[in-house]
């Protein structure tokens, strides 16, 4: 017993020893991946907070009336141009349609009867075996045949156009904003459908103080970042508001972006804008930027160490952000992978540039 007891410290004791000088070497180096920081003259920008909202917006109704025989849409699904979106029950117009082409084929017949009567007139009236008035009524109702046909091939074709328009096909690429029927529905003439808006026309409207516009610059590139999902796109400046805000006087930017997934009207949506004339900043990559508690912090590497130091950041450049430190010069190394997991004083190992 005296022995178990002997050995089980001993083998406590080395457990021990090992642990203590594992702690003692510190955990091993990171391996990080560095950028150098440049410097050119760039404006500083402003965040102001806008709405999402499609430019385009088509509210769908139908030319027919008639029931809602099948909607193969529900609202928020994407959609593209030609699909169809809603479907009327087209039974009583296809006997319509028969029926039309049966007279149609009635009038043939009745055509060639009449033609057959006139020409038979037509020669005996050259030889005055006639009176002009019979030859007058056989080429009549020759002409009238002809006519008549026409008539209900007119018919026949405004028939087929009501099948077609039976079927509500998508006018654009877009996504479905309200449907307002449903299978079984009755829709009369002009009746809506639903709403789309087109997926090439999503826009933020972004409100701007006036004294801002002498900033901005139509069609140059603007960052905007979706704030529900963090997710930064380019956009594009179109155009402003032609009306300011009476009270507090802020222009509206238009500005374009790329159609993205998950997505609503009246969401929110951070803007950076241009606010001042350029000037020289140093720019670094914006996978430097690692967050404490708010505030934006750099690692630049130190004799052999990470080394943590605070930044502020006046412009957004897409990939890239402004900054206006004095100690963060030209040259300057900054870490842009690996980041996310150091600490200050942590040993690192540069695996690339």
């Amino acid at each position: 017993m005296r022995c178990f007891v002997r050995n089980l410290s001993l083998l406590v004791f080395f457990i021990t020893v090992g642990c203590s000088t594992v702690f003692a070497q510190g955990p091993p180096p990171a391996k990080v991946v560095v950028d150098k920081v440049t410097v050119r003259e760039v404006s500083s920008t402003q965040s102001v907070i806008g709405v999402l909202y499609y430019e385009r917006k088509s509210e769908i109704s139908t030319e027919v009336g008639g029931l809602v025989e099948s909607v193969n849409i529900v609202e928020g699904e994407r959609v593209k141009k030609g699909d169809v979106l809603v479907r009327l029950n087209t039974e009583i117009l296809e006997r319509e349609i028969s029926l039309t082409r049966t007279r149609i084929e009635q009038s043939e017949l009745r055509i060639e009867n009449a033609e057959k009567d006139y020409r038979r007139l037509e020669k005996i009236f050259e030889e005055a075996g006639v009176s002009e008035k019979i030859y007058d009524d056989a080429l009549y109702t020759y002409r009238d045949a002809i006519k008549e046909k026409q008539a209900r091939e007119d018919t026949l074709e405004k028939l087929l156009i009501q099948k077609e328009r039976s079927v509500i096909r998508a006018p654009f690429d877009g996504v479905v904003l309200t449907k307002d029927t449903d299978t079984g529905g009755w829709v009369s003439q002009g009746s809506q459908l639903l709403t789309i808006g087109s997926s090439a026309d999503l826009y933020v409207r972004a409100p701007v103080a006036e004294n801002l516009l002498q900033f901005v610059r139509i069609g140059g590139a603007v960052p905007v970042v979706i704030n529900a999902f963090e997710r930064e796109v380019q956009g594009t400046l179109v155009n402003i508001d032609p009306v300011a805000d009476v009270k507090t006087k802020n222009v509206f930017l238009k500005i374009n972006i790329p159609h993205q997934p998950l997505v609503a009207e009246n969401m929110s949506a951070t803007v950076h804008v241009s606010s001042g004339p350029q000037h020289k900043l140093s720019i670094l990559s914006r996978a430097a930027l690692v967050k404490n508690q708010g505030k934006d912090f750099v690692y630049t590497v130190k004799e052999g160490k990470a080394s943590i130091l605070p930044v502020n950041v006046v412009a957004y450049l897409g990939e890239e952000v402004g900054v206006d430190n004095d100690y963060i010069v030209a040259g300057m190394e900054v870490v842009i992978e690996g980041n996310e997991r150091l600490r200050p004083d942590q040993p690192v190992t540069v695996a690339g540039e």
